[in-house]
């Protein structure tokens, strides 16, 4: 059953859909917060996990950050991860006010880019009792460093003097400069990294394009990003557990695993043998294992 609500995150109303099962008798539920990667919206991969796990039993809540998707806030597009963070923390805090969901048996699992903001309000909520990531990354280190961190310095400076310029610019009327999370063609991707073939082809193709995920985001977001680090105080999730995903062919996959040994016990690298980062998005063969894992984690770490 999926239920269209909104609830409040910094002052903005975001969007988001509850999912929970079809034969629910009225019992509080066990819930997870389902947080959707960069530059997608709630109805692509979230909603693919969100769907599954309440067919397991569990409420799912999918939301469309602030700024983004069918949410409010302006300008279109900003990626925030402080206030990221901030709607992982809102989407908590509407589920404890329901009288379906076990305030006590909240979860949440981020996917990509959420799967670093997702640890992150953890370190510091409480009210999250397991934390689970797909496919997740470190965007700050991500666009500062690039890929496999072979990006140097001088980008980012450059990045920072026209996030400035912008920041002014758009003080004096102009539309914010944007740039693409995903390649909009396939021309001249033979040779790129499989990630950027692979947001193309979920992304930009009928595949899972969506009217809501315009595939921009305001350059000048990137002086909130280069202040982030999603992963530096993940030792505060422990006691709670934590459970990571990766494919063994995703080129991502090096964030996991130094998330995974600089945070605490319990924890635990889940790995699904030929995966890469996007095919964890919503090929079948690699996300029925996921979700498989992810069912028994929460299931166990969700009791009553």
């Amino acid at each position: 059953m999926k239920t269209n609500v909104t609830f409040p995150s910094s002052g903005l109303n975001l969007a988001g859909i509850l999912f929970t099962p079809d034969d629910h008798t009225g019992a509080p539920l066990p819930a997870v917060v389902v947080s959707h990667p960069g530059g997608g919206v709630k109805e692509q991969t979230a909603s693919v996990y969100a769907e599954r796990l309440a067919r397991e039993g569990f409420a799912a809540l999918v939301f469309d950050a602030a700024f983004q998707g069918a949410s409010e806030g302006s300008p279109r597009g900003l990626e925030n991860p402080f206030q990221r963070a901030e709607d992982v923390r809102a989407a908590v805090t509407y589920l404890t006010t329901r009288e379906d969901i076990d305030p006590a048996r909240i979860g949440a699992l981020g996917i990509c880019a959420s799967g670093g903001y997702v640890p992150f309000a953890a370190q510091t909520d409480h009210r999250i009792k397991a934390v689970g990531t797909v496919s997740g990354l470190d965007v700050r280190d991500l666009l500062v460093n690039g890929l496999g961190r072979t990006q140097g310095p001088e980008v980012l400076h450059t990045m920072l003097d026209q996030a400035g310029a912008l920041r002014t610019a758009e003080a004096r009327g102009a539309a914010p400069a944007t740039l693409n999370w995903a390649p909009e063609s396939p021309e001249g991707l033979a040779e790129a990294p499989a990630l950027y073939r692979e947001a193309h082809d979920y992304y930009r193709t009928p595949r899972a394009r969506h009217r809501n995920s315009t595939n921009e985001w305001p350059l000048r977001s990137i002086d909130q990003i280069a202040q982030f680090d999603a992963y530096a105080l993940i030792e505060l999730i422990s006691p709670r557990p934590l459970l990571m995903i990766i494919g063994s062919a995703a080129d991502t996959g090096y964030f996991s695993r130094e998330a995974v040994e600089r945070a605490k016990e319990p924890k635990k690298l889940f790995v699904i043998d030929g995966a890469t980062h996007v095919d964890l998005y919503d090929r079948d063969e690699y996300v029925t294992p996921a979700v498989a894992k992810l069912t028994g984690f929460f299931g166990t770490h969700l009791t009553a």
